[in-house]
């Protein structure tokens, strides 16, 4: 698979906490560069971002990022500032805790509060699957697929636990046919990445993209 290829798949991703504005200007000009799907960037710098590179670079940020137990109302909310600044995409953490109670229809709500609000923009689901029994993987894949949702992602990347190709294919098989799969979280190789989109990802998130693929 060539390298540009790989490269269309990949929200290029600066999410840690001591981020500078120096790292973000370089990820974004790395991602304009190598013509990457997105930069995914906390949501502090998405204005300065759009302001400063335009409508050629797409922006996506995160929301309730990375625990996800923040309430509904302040993930709209979230969601909302973030548009208004400018993000092409969002990232959204679901609420564990109301998975763990068995509160499968709250988090589909959350999600289908969040789709109503992005409309035409992209929504990518975390489920943050390291904390998920088999069963409630599959119950979020369900939730995504009802509540409108453009993406079920993998992992925030601050877990316990990354990607992997059994998630993966466990999503593969119990989403709906309009969701796409995005793997994020210890991502490290080129085969890796090959590996995960062979398997049906539409999505990579990875911080270390241009070090894999150029290094």
């Amino acid at each position: 698979m060539k390298k540009e290829t790989i490269y269309g798949y990949v929200d290029h991703t600066a999410l840690k906490p001591t981020t500078t504005w120096e790292e973000i200007e370089k990820l974004c000009r790395e991602a304009l560069k190598y013509k990457t799907a997105s930069v995914c960037i906390p949501s502090c710098y998405v204005k300065r971002a759009k302001e400063s590179f335009g409508d050629a670079l797409t922006v996506c940020t995160v929301v309730g990022f990375p625990l996800g137990y923040c309430s509904m109302e302040a993930k709209v909310q979230e969601t909302r500032q973030a548009l208004a600044d400018g993000a092409d995409e969002i990232d959204m953490v679901i609420n564990i805790t109301d998975v763990k109670n068995g509160s499968y229809q709250q988090v589909e709500r959350e999600i289908a509060a969040l789709k109503e609000l992005t409309g035409d923009k992209i929504l990518k689901v975390i489920i943050e699957t390291c904390y998920l029994t088999r069963e409630e993987k599959i119950a979020m894949c369900h939730a995504v697929t009802e509540a409108g949702a453009d993406f079920i992602k993998t992992s925030t990347g601050f877990g316990t636990g990354g990607a992997s190709m059994e998630d993966v294919i466990l999503m593969r098989e119990h989403i709906g046919p309009g969701v796409r799969i995005k793997a994020a979280g210890g991502i490290r190789t080129r085969e890796d990445m090959e590996a995960y989109i062979e398997a049906g990802c539409a999505r990579l998130g990875t911080s270390a993209a241009v070090d894999i693929l150029e290094g």
